[in-house]
């Protein structure tokens, strides 16, 4: 096995991007790798006319993907936005694999994400003995992903500041990053575009300014819409988790997921699946994201301090972390769920004990 803890996405799925490549015969975009046809089914899946099956990577509308993807083959650069735990960083990845073969060059916004960070840098020891120059210019992912004709990914776009993220304008509009120091210029190579991502939990933080927003196209990603839906998208990828880890337990059965899936549902709408009891919803997000990371941690802790089997008290701690992010507001929300949503059901009162014993 690989020492390396989580692989690229063209490295995970080499084989699948090699078979796209060999059944591709359509016209690409200058700089792709494959067709934009091509680089939906890589995200959506399906089976290729040899019978080789393309594994899903995005669980949901095929439509937003086509249009995630055609953003992609325009002058206007592709801006992925929802809630936390969307998918939003991992379609990112997933697209610049497919597109570029690179999925590396990526910024992660913060509030400390400079100008530099953006733009190019410079070797200082080198800037101070040799004046500005080319060897003494240091490259940023933008600047490598405009010359190679690539993506370049940002993320958490509105966490960067808004003085510094205008500093993309020009990048996307004239599609050239001007270095003034050396009287020159980076011109933008075919192929090259941009995939930003951004919380809406984050709305209000450093908004994008009008102009930079006409420079994006945005592409909302929902939560998933049905229960067998969001269930499918935990399975694979915990599946996917538990092979890379090598965890010493057995595949979670799919009920397990199923009432992790359920508990986070109903607590994000504020209502029973059936509809008859509303409920308070908790401050967090119980986003698709933290239902994978509960059975992840119910799988470790099976598998080092069980018997390999998932169990209601393997989940439990990982369910309380999820839900109580406040410890006043939040522990009352999930207490009066427990005694009046779980509680009665007689099917779960596993779970019901594993999560009160610990509250």
């Amino acid at each position: 096995m690989s020492a390396i803890l989580r692989s690229h996405a063209e490295q995970l799925f080499a084989q699948e991007l090699e078979e796209l490549q060999k059944q591709d015969g359509g016209k690409r975009p200058s700089n792709w790798k494959l067709t934009p046809q091509a680089v939906v089914t890589y995200l959506i899946g399906g089976t290729l006319k040899n019978g080789f099956e393309i594994t899903p990577k995005y669980i949901g509308s095929r439509r937003l993907m086509e249009i995630a993807v055609a953003t992609l083959t325009t002058d206007r650069a592709l801006l992925l936005y929802g809630l936390p735990g969307t998918a939003k960083s991992w379609v990112s990845e997933h697209l610049s694999a497919a597109i570029s073969g690179n999925s590396t060059l990526i910024i992660q916004g913060t509030a400390g994400t400079s100008e530099e960070s953006i733009r190019y840098g410079w070797n200082y020891a080198r800037l101070l003995s040799e004046g500005p120059s080319e060897r003494a210019l240091v490259e940023t992912p933008v600047m490598r992903a405009m010359k190679e004709g690539q993506i370049v990914r940002i993320e958490e776009l509105t966490r960067i500041g808004a003085d510094v993220q205008d500093t993309l304008i020009t990048i996307l509009s004239e599609k050239t990053l001007p270095v003034p120091e050396l009287n020159t210029e980076v011109q933008a190579s075919k192929g090259f575009n941009v995939i930003a991502t951004a919380n809406n939990r984050d709305k209000g933080v450093n908004d994008l300014s009008s102009a930079l927003k006409r420079r994006f196209n945005t592409v909302i990603l929902p939560v998933p819409d049905s229960m067998d839906e969001e269930i499918d998208i935990v399975k694979r990828r915990v599946e996917s988790y538990g092979k890379v880890m090598e965890l010493p337990a057995e595949k979670p059965a799919i009920e397990e997921i199923r009432r992790i899936v359920t508990i986070f549902r109903e607590l994000r709408s504020g209502v029973t699946l059936d509809g008859k009891t509303k409920i308070k919803a908790p401050s967090g997000t119980l986003s698709t994201a933290e239902a994978i990371s509960v059975v992840n941690n119910g799988l470790a802790m099976a598998g080092y301090f069980g018997d390999g089997q998932l169990k209601a008290a393997d989940l439990a701690a990982g369910i309380l972390g999820a839900v109580i992010k406040d410890p006043v507001q939040d522990k009352l929300v999930w207490q009066e769920y427990l005694e009046t949503v779980v509680k009665p059901r007689s099917e779960w009162k596993d779970i019901y004990r594993a999560c009160r014993d610990l509250v």
